[in-house]
């Protein structure tokens, strides 16, 4: 990877590490608050994360709304599981294999049980296929919770998702995007704010999955020359 790529993801994790939020979320990348060893293996997955990415050169971004308590928040990386990022994912672009333990991926978390999430498995399951892979993100990059229980999942605020506007633009430099897909109403209203041309599939969490599945074989099917 160019050493000039590499010091834009350094930039942009360290920009993550520093951003302060409310008692009512969670900065999973923080270098001063929470779980600072843990904070520092998902700033090493991240970035992990990105080279391989820039590697395969996406075309299409995917944003989700927030991350989430099962997910990201344990792994930091957008819709990847600590099952997903150990066991790795066969995809279609090359080098047919993404994330994965031999690749440099820690778990964050204490303990051996390996964390899954309905909506990773089911956002991999389907973006697998695709190539190139889409890279994934999440309109508030943080995980938001109820009040007294940060193990619950919220809808992020109007100013969380202005929070994460700036990263939005930061990673759409760092990639040939040609298409942004929005998963969900929340990150369809952010990138509408932004002035982002998006399209808008439904969340594949409490009943949409085939939908979701259907509406992304079709923009996949529209994108192709």
């Amino acid at each position: 990877m160019p050493r000039l790529m590499t010091t834009r993801f350094d930039r942009l994790i360290a920009a993550l590490a520093r951003t302060e939020l409310s008692e009512r979320a969670c900065n999973q990348y923080s270098r001063t608050t929470g779980d600072l060893r843990g904070n520092t293996v998902r700033r090493r997955n991240l970035r992990l994360y990105l080279g391989e990415m820039a590697a395969i050169g996406p075309r299409v971004l995917l944003i989700g709304e927030a991350v989430s308590h099962r997910g990201g928040r344990l792994t930091g990386i957008a819709f990847v599981s600590e099952t997903v990022m150990l066991r790795g994912v066969d995809i279609a672009s090359p080098p047919h294999h993404i994330l994965g333990a031999p690749a440099g991926y820690r778990k964050a978390t204490s303990g051996e049980q390996l964390s899954t999430e309905a909506s990773a498995t089911m956002v991999w399951g389907t973006i697998r296929h695709l190539d190139p892979l889409p890279l994934l993100w999440n309109a508030f990059p943080f995980h938001p919770f109820h009040p007294a229980s940060p193990l619950s999942n919220r809808v992020p605020s109007s100013s969380e998702l202005e929070i994460g506007s700036r990263f939005i633009h930061t990673i759409l430099g760092f990639f040939p995007i040609e298409h942004v897909v929005a998963i969900g109403n929340q990150a369809a209203s952010s990138l509408t704010r932004l002035g982002i041309e998006h399209e808008k599939v439904r969340h594949p969490s409490m009943g949409g999955k085939k939908t979701f599945i259907d509406g992304m074989a079709r923009l996949s099917h529209s994108s192709q020359p």
